[in-house]
């Protein structure tokens, strides 16, 4: 097992170098790892997988009801919804099925949610429903007056995104990918038919090449030559209620979509809080995730119109994430064979749910740049541990405080967070190398506190494992 932070990299070509480390590299990262004869390669410019828009999401398994019917992104949603949440299954992933409700507000929205629910069925949704101010209200009694109907989807679920990410990287590593995090690509030649990125630890060489790069998928794209897309960063702020306000909210409960994309929504979490985003806001800056008051007035003035008791609860937290918009509808995934190489661009909210289809998509479009990655193996499963507020925290089973006393000692009482726990995400295949990592991994310093309470004593853990 290979995972790599500082120091030259390898300099014996590698088969097939996957740039970029958020859920659709990972998940590409993994598909090459059931082939044992490649030597693969998964680049991170950042310190840890998931750090880019992978990390700020809606955290929603879709059905794709909505998807343009046709399209590339509405084959690979549901084709990856199916097999993400059997995968989930297998890996320890929170997955929670509540449903969706899109919610009508005025007459032009109510007579939209006919043709959306023949888009569903185009889409092979064949469970939707509608819903009268009676049954609506009967199914969500704390949502705001004046709602006159909805669509009802039921396979619309909530899902746990982090872990998610970091058990396909985990699975990858364990077969074999090496991954080399902090290095940023700044450029790519090719010549004699090997790729050589050069990175900010050096040069990697690859005989072909997968550009999921996401945000900066267009600026790789364009050092190959190619001017396919351009990615326009697009904004989501997004307010994470505390756990106490749950039972306010029972669907995720959406607007009628825009050209923009799925609107503010309000949609419980699988470790029991409630979100309420996005916003969406063109940007034109590829770092700014910064949150801003007028986004979070803005959603404060839809939350208010959608769940108004929703307003009266404590927000513990509020970030902003960058999707990977273009001036594209559908996904930008194309192979260039005379180049070797395969582009993954304007992958936006859906590719969380996608991201296991997309991974299948991108390994048939590299055997039509020649490659020939040899006879397949089973992966073996990677159980990771399941941070959702449904199932058990090892605190709460007898026999596993019993065999270990440390997942009895608790250091964050917010998320019920043990120095087990901890102690095994430092030990783990990829551990992370900041708090936010260990957050992501443990949940740790994410409850109401913030980090207040716990936070001295999780960076010293953090600390004394840094080698």
């Amino acid at each position: 097992m290979t995972v790599t932070r500082r120091g030259p990299l390898p300099s014996q070509p590698y088969d097939v170098a996957v740039v970029g480390a958020g859920v659709v590299g990972c998940a590409v990262a993994r598909a090459l790892a059931r082939y044992p004869r490649l030597r693969v390669a998964l680049v991170e410019a950042a310190d840890d997988v998931g750090e880019g828009t992978s990390k700020a999401n809606t955290a929603i398994l879709h059905t794709g009801f909505d998807a343009t019917p046709g399209s590339l992104e509405a084959r690979l949603v549901g084709e990856g919804a199916r097999s993400l949440a059997a995968y989930a299954a297998e890996a320890g992933i929170a997955v929670e099925p509540v449903g969706a409700l899109l919610v009508a507000w005025d007459e032009e929205q109510l007579a939209a949610l006919p043709r959306l629910a023949e888009k569903a069925e185009r889409n092979a949704c064949h469970d939707t429903g509608l819903l009268g101010p009676a049954e609506l209200y009967a199914r969500e009694p704390h949502l705001g007056a004046g709602a006159l109907g909805a669509l009802h989807v039921p396979g619309e679920s909530i899902v746990d995104p982090w872990t998610t990410t970091l058990a396909y990287a985990t699975q990858a590593v364990r077969h074999g990918v090496d991954l080399h995090l902090d290095s940023p690509v700044r450029d790519i030649r090719r010549q004699h038919g090997i790729h050589t990125l050069t990175t900010a630890r050096g040069p990697l060489h690859a005989r072909r090449l997968v550009n999921a790069a996401g945000l900066h998928a267009d600026t790789l794209d364009r050092l190959l030559g190619h001017q396919d897309f351009t990615v326009t960063p697009r904004r989501g702020q997004l307010l994470v209620f505390d756990t106490f306000a749950r039972d306010l909210v029972r669907h995720i409960l959406l607007p009628v979509p825009t050209a923009l994309g799925k609107g503010v929504l309000v949609a419980p979490t699988v470790y029991g809080n409630v979100l309420l985003g996005p916003t969406a806001e063109d940007l034109d800056d590829k770092q700014a995730t910064q949150s801003t008051a007028e986004g979070i007035a803005l959603l404060r003035e839809k939350g208010r119109r959608i769940l108004p008791r929703l307003l009266d609860e404590e927000v513990t937290a509020v970030y902003a994430g960058l999707r990977a918009a273009t001036e594209h509808e559908d996904y930008r995934i194309r192979a260039h064979p005379e180049q070797a190489c395969v582009t993954v661009g304007g992958i936006r909210s859906t590719g969380l749910t996608a991201s296991l289809a997309i991974a299948e998509h991108v390994l048939g479009l590299l055997t039509e740049t020649g490659l020939d990655p040899g006879p397949a193996r089973e992966l073996e499963p990677a159980r990771l541990p399941h941070l959702g507020a449904a199932a058990p925290r090892p605190r709460e089973r007898p026999e596993r405080v019993a065999a270990d006393p440390e997942y009895g000692i608790l250091v964050c009482h917010c998320e019920r967070v043990s120095r087990g726990e901890i102690r095994d995400a430092l030990a783990a295949t990829i551990p992370p190398r900041s708090l936010d990592g260990l957050r992501r991994r443990t949940r740790a310093r994410a409850g109401r506190c913030q980090g207040t309470h716990c936070g001295a004593a999780v960076r010293a853990l953090l600390e004394e494992a840094r080698p």
